[in-house]
């Protein structure tokens, strides 16, 4: 499966799952960890592992085996590693916490010309 229709796949199950506030991260070039982040809200540590849950399983099912996952026995934070798509799935006070968004939503930086030795007054 492509990252791109595995993307599709993991919005489509997160929809269906009655995520909140998802947002899909293409972090190519700023990261070798993964493709695209994607980042979903649920509203209880119940909702936030049925949906991690939901993913994995659909996910599975359509072929693609996950490389592991995190937080699902306490529900606050639950991570699904699919190798070219990685899943945070949090409830709306940790994700304001750790505001992960801003972390990967950043334009890459700028490279900064080399010094000629001049020194500038």
């Amino acid at each position: 499966m492509q990252v791109e229709e595995l993307r599709e796949l993991v919005v489509r199950v997160l929809n269906d799952m009655k995520a909140q506030n998802i947002k899909v991260l293409d972090v190519r070039g700023q990261t070798s960890i993964t493709d695209i982040m994607i980042i979903a809200s649920g509203t209880s540590s119940r909702h936030v592992k049925s949906i991690a849950e939901a993913v994995a399983f659909q996910a599975k099912d359509a072929g693609e085996q996950q490389l592991g996952s995190e937080g699902l026995e306490q529900g606050e934070w639950a991570l699904i590693d699919l190798n070219g798509v990685v899943l945070h799935v949090m409830q709306p006070k940790v994700r304001d916490f750790y505001q992960l968004e801003r972390l990967w939503d950043m334009p890459a930086p700028k490279e900064t010309p080399q010094s000629s030795g001049e020194t500038v007054p």
